[in-house]
């Protein structure tokens, strides 16, 4: 394993977990979700859905790459960190308290990408 596709996917995977807080950010937002064109249109018009959408573009083009030049059996496994960055993303930009039982998860989960890097 290489430190070029640790470092690949540490910033791919930041990508997405700011997506996904761009998301909820956006969704925060909007009015109740309704199936209408109304709801539609607002969301089009909302700044933190539109860079939603960079974010996850930008993230999908790296995994692209990192396709091309990596082993999936390495680089997919590594996309777990994602769940590390979303509760450090929890606590810091939603201000949520996570229990201990979610760290130990985030410890066990750390864990294994130490043993696929290796």
């Amino acid at each position: 394993m290489s430190l070029r596709l640790l470092f690949l996917v540490v910033v791919q995977t930041v990508l997405l977990s700011g997506g996904q807080v761009l998301l909820k950010l956006a969704m925060e937002r909007m009015p109740s979700f309704a199936w209408t064109w109304g709801y539609f249109r607002a969301l089009a018009t909302n700044f933190w859905f539109a860079a939603c959408g960079l974010a996850f573009g930008a993230a999908t083009v790296l995994w692209l790459y990192i396709l091309k030049h990596f082993p999936f059996s390495q680089a997919y496994p590594l996309t777990a960190l994602g769940y590390v960055f979303g509760m450090i993303a929890a606590m810091l930009v939603f201000g949520e308290q996570v229990p201990v039982v979610r760290w130990v998860g985030v410890a066990l989960i750390m864990a294994g990408c130490v043993f696929i890097v290796k």
